[in-house]
């Protein structure tokens, strides 16, 4: 999802960084942008991530960029996001559908895909032997794609953060706990990475996904969420912004509590 954060003009009165220190802080932020940015392999840190499995599912998963994207990849990905998210754009889904075909092949896009591992055992869990094996001829068949994140590693309100444009399942693979896997898997990416949060756009229409991280994931609506930015406008838009934080500035900037928000 593009991001859409809405800054406040108006926040508490501090004394201005000055010119020195901002640059100073910029290009030590882009630089964490950049170095996060080159890895080749965001489940190397992370190999127990490499696998998903429970009864009835067996899943593979593998990083990916938007610029290495092959042709079948592409129309899966766009054939997914109509399915998931016309509904909940409703009329606003012809604009944004030419909107996330750019954003979907954009060099700085990255992606988690995940495989489904046919050639694996449903009904059972796999050994740990058994595992490594499985994930190894999995990664030379390449089973068929059923979902993926689309994050990005951008700078929001002056702070490092991963940006979560996009997270789609096929319907079959819903509600097997795949959704919560991949989020983790992505909060940990991000603070591997020193990211001060985790940001994400969700449509309003989308009340399952709004349920998902508010209530299992425990995400809270930004501070650069238009509702929160002014409620007139809140009520015009058709999305919030939510995030989870890992530091104190983070914290501060994207989790502010509503009183210090209305009272400045």
């Amino acid at each position: 999802m593009e991001s859409k954060g809405l800054s406040r003009n108006n926040r508490e009165n501090k004394p201005k960084p000055k010119r020195k220190e901002i640059i100073e802080k910029r290009k030590a932020m882009d630089a964490l942008i950049k170095v996060a940015s080159a890895e080749k392999d965001y489940l190397s840190a992370f190999p127990a991530f490499r696998h998903y499995q429970i009864s009835g599912l067996s899943a593979f998963l593998e990083s990916g960029r938007g610029d290495k994207l092959s042709s079948p990849v592409k129309q899966f990905i766009q054939n997914l996001l109509k399915a998931n998210m016309e509904g909940p754009y409703g009329s606003e889904w012809p604009a944004e559908e030419k909107v996330k075909r750019r954003e979907m092949v954009a060099p700085e896009a990255r992606y988690v895909f995940v495989r489904n591992a046919s050639n694996a055992s449903s009904g059972e869990f796999l050994t740990t032997s058994e595992r490594e094996k499985t994930s190894a001829s999995c990664v030379e068949e390449r089973g068929p794609i059923v979902g993926f994140v689309h994050f990005r590693f951008v700078i929001e309100e002056e702070l490092p953060v991963l940006y979560v444009y996009e997270l789609q399942l096929e319907p079959r693979v819903q509600g097997k706990g795949l959704g919560k896997f991949l989020m983790q898997l992505i909060e940990l990416i991000a603070c591997k990475n020193h990211m001060g949060a985790v940001v994400l756009t969700v449509q309003k229409a989308n009340s399952a996904a709004m349920n998902f991280y508010l209530c299992k994931m425990r995400y809270v609506t930004s501070t650069i969420s238009p509702s929160r930015v002014d409620p007139l406008i809140g009520i015009e838009k058709s999305y919030e912004i939510l995030c989870k934080t890992f530091s104190n500035e983070a914290k501060a900037i994207l989790e502010e509590p509503l009183e210090l928000v209305h009272s400045v």
